[in-house]
């Protein structure tokens, strides 16, 4: 009896054309992909850390490896536009205890002789004890949740250009 459901079960996903996100994604970017996130003077370490999540996502979420920029498929130019964090909730003193970090990147893309460049927004809420402020451990750790946020959204536009290539 398990077999049969087993082989059912695989059937409907093999007979529905279903196809993971990274599928998509190696399509249009290639095996290789280099990374290269512009330091901001303003706010240097977190670009560091914003490079970090970029290579993790690189290696977790493309599937692809990481190389030199001169031995990639594809190069992925990093700009981080902003970095904000606002209030999203209030004790009964007036204290906030939850913010919301807002990380804009701008990607540029380059694979071959193509370019296209990318807006990309990723949030992430954390909670803090009222009256406190934010220490620089929970500030990082909020903008590099963000960042691998804002890098999922490019992974989502990236992987729907296959698609819409394949439309009649």
């Amino acid at each position: 009896m398990r077999w049969v459901v087993s082989a059912v079960l695989l059937w409907s996903l093999a007979g529905c054309g279903y196809k993971a996100t990274s599928h998509y994604v190696k399509s249009v970017v290639g095996e290789s992909v280099s990374t290269e996130v512009y330091v901001s003077l303003h706010d240097p370490e977190n670009s560091v850390i914003i490079k970090d999540a970029v290579d993790r996502a690189v290696i977790s979420r493309f599937k692809s490896q990481l190389r030199d920029k001169n031995e990639a498929a594809t190069h992925l130019a990093i700009t981080i536009s902003d970095i904000k964090f606002k209030p999203l909730k209030y004790d009964i003193n007036g204290y906030v205890t939850a913010y919301q970090t807002d990380v804009f990147m701008q990607i540029l893309r380059t694979t071959g002789n193509f370019s296209k460049t990318y807006l990309s927004r990723g949030s992430y809420d954390f909670g803090i004890r009222a009256n406190a402020i934010i220490s620089e451990k929970v500030r990082f750790e909020a903008i590099k949740n963000g960042a691998q946020k804002a890098i999922d959204s490019f992974l989502a536009q990236i992987s729907s250009e296959p698609l819409v290539r394949e439309k009649p």
